[in-house]
């Protein structure tokens, strides 16, 4: 189910306009805002979101602090932005001190998100740029 029009609703909440403008003309480096959980997935999509429909137009990076909320994260972006947009960067499951290596598919699906990243204008019709990376 696609939430896309409430993103758009949320850019024009006055608060938050004024801090995607800002975000659109200083364009800083690193933008560290912290709200309650509930409306981190309606930020995140109005950070990505172009710049055209009121958003600031720029790549996400949102961290968790477990899986499990990185997962719940993503699966909220996916109704509220294209899913092909929206990316979920695996946790490694190990510590460095263990000496056990992370499972294959995880190795796997780290390395499709960082070629991804990298080569953005590699991307196929399937896969466009990411705009938001959840990890």
């Amino acid at each position: 189910m696609s939430l896309s029009g409430l993103v758009d609703l949320f850019c024009t909440e006055p608060t938050l306009s004024a801090t995607l403008a800002n975000a659109r003309e200083s364009r800083p480096a690193a933008l560290d805002l912290t709200a309650p959980p509930p409306m981190r997935p309606l930020i995140a999509a109005a950070m990505a979101t172009s710049a055209e429909r009121g958003g600031a137009g720029r790549p996400v990076l949102v961290v968790t602090s477990t899986y499990r909320e990185a997962e719940e994260l993503t699966a909220a972006l996916e109704c509220l932005l294209p899913r092909e947009d929206v990316v979920y960067y695996p946790a490694w499951e190990t510590l460095p001190h263990e000496r056990l290596s992370p499972r294959s598919d995880t190795v796997g699906r780290r390395l499709a998100v960082l070629r991804r990243l990298a080569h953005p204008a590699a991307a196929d019709a399937e896969h466009g740029p990411v705009q938001v990376v959840v990890a």
